[in-house]
């Protein structure tokens, strides 16, 4: 029966936890490193990553010339990297002018 046995008590964690301590391993949760990326924003004023790992998207030159301007921003092949905040704001901004 499950419940007899004291290694049945615990679960997977609780048991990868407890082989841990005994290796000499601490059980602390490990402080992750903030991710670096790779793609800045194309935004002239943001300094985030444009990374799609990040949230990051590419959205169109005539796009972005509609919510940003000509000159604020930076382009490759007719096409503007955005990091996530910066998505959002044109999701936001051209929110009313779709067409169905």
């Amino acid at each position: 029966m499950k419940g007899e046995c004291e290694g049945f008590n615990m679960g997977f964690k609780a048991r990868a936890r407890n082989h841990r301590e005994a290796k000499g391993e601490s059980s602390e949760n490990k402080k992750r490193k903030k991710k670096e990326g790779e793609l800045h924003c194309s935004i002239n004023s943001c300094d985030n990553w444009a990374d799609k790992s990040m949230g990051g998207r590419s959205i169109s030159r005539n796009n972005a010339q509609d919510v940003w301007g000509d000159g604020s921003f930076t382009e490759v092949k007719g096409r503007v990297k955005v990091c996530k905040a910066c998505y959002r704001l044109f999701k936001k901004e051209t929110k009313d002018e779709k067409e169905y």
